[in-house]
Formats: C-alpha cells, structure tokens, sequence
C-alpha cells in the first residue's frame, strides 16, 4: 500500500462521524413502504386517531378505538375478544411496522403510541373531506332563491325588469362557476 493510501485510508477511519444528536431526524421514506403500509385499513385507522389525537394515546385506547370501528358498535358494547383481536394484531404486526418506518412512535414496555418523525408524509395520502363541496353547493342555491325571486317578483310589476333580472342571474350563475372552478384548481 502506497504512503498516499495508508494516510488516506487513516483519515477515512479517523474521521469524526456527524452523529445526528437529533433522534428523531425526519428522513424520507420511499412511496413504496409509505404506500405498503397504507394499504392495510387498520394502520389507516391507526394514523386517522393519532391524526385526531394531540401527541399520543395508550395501545389499550387505540385497540378500543379501532375494535369499535371495525364492528360498527360503540367502545362500551365490544367484547373482550374483538378488543384482545385487535390488540394483538396491532402490538405484534402493525404498530412495530409503522414505527420501523417512523410514521409512529411505538413504546412496547410503556404501552403508549405517538406521533413519529415521518408522520406527515403518511398523513398527506390519506383521505382528506372535501370540505368546500357544501358550502358550494350552498352558495348556488342561494343564488338560485335569490334569482328565482327577484324574476318572479319583477312579471308581477314589469315583464322587461324581470328579463334583466334573468340576464343578470345567469351572469352570477356564470361568475360562480368561474369562482367554484378557478377555487378547485387550488
């Protein structure tokens, strides 16, 4: 081995690492795994109660939660099998999975679940409401009781005041489609 290879290669083993002090470094998770573990609706269920959750909860609460969602029943009428089910599935197969890949945060002796440092890139291909598609929808029927009205009222006094009352609804009509589209696109 060359003098310019052995310093070399004692530089490389002597270099200080950059240890990250930092344990919960946010890293990027590939869409595969990210996409891998939402398949599954019971890790689903389990980001939605963290999502609701402000930090973290209990297995036992989570398990309760996700037991009564999955029977369609209220916590106070599960039984002890379909909370123990779901219990298990989620401490032996789930919970170590997502918490592999820091979507959670995951303390088997403590029992307590949280939010992990990758959290967010799982929660942004949930299933988000949309929470603009009423009050759209109510914004046309109020135009529409608007105009129908205001058309009414103008054959009873003047047919000419009524015709410009239409034009000018189908004008808001348009106007509002031009809004709902252009907000859509955001």
């Amino acid at each position: 081995m060359s003098q310019a290879q052995t310093t070399r290669q004692t530089q490389v083993e002597s270099a200080p690492e950059t240890a990250d002090d930092d344990s919960e470094a946010v890293s990027s998770v590939p869409l595969d795994v990210v996409f891998g573990l939402l398949k599954n609706e019971r890790r689903r269920l389990v980001l939605k109660f963290l999502e609701d959750s402000d930090g973290g909860t209990s297995l036992s609460d989570l398990a309760e939660h996700i037991a009564a969602v999955e029977n369609d029943k209220a916590v106070s009428a599960l039984s002890s099998q379909e909370r123990k089910r779901v219990y298990i599935g989620l401490y032996q197969c789930h919970l170590p999975q997502m918490a592999d890949s820091g979507a959670i945060e995951f303390d088997k002796n403590r029992g307590t679940v949280g939010h992990g440092p990758n959290i967010d890139q799982f929660l942004e291909y949930l299933e988000q409401p949309e929470p603009t598609r009423s009050r759209w929808s109510r914004y046309y029927l109020g135009h529409t009781v608007v105009s129908l009205t205001l058309v009414v009222g103008a054959l009873v006094v003047y047919e000419a005041l009524a015709t410009a009352f239409f034009a000018l609804s189908m004008l808001g009509f348009a106007a509002l489609a031009v809004l709902h589209t252009s907000h859509a696109r955001d």
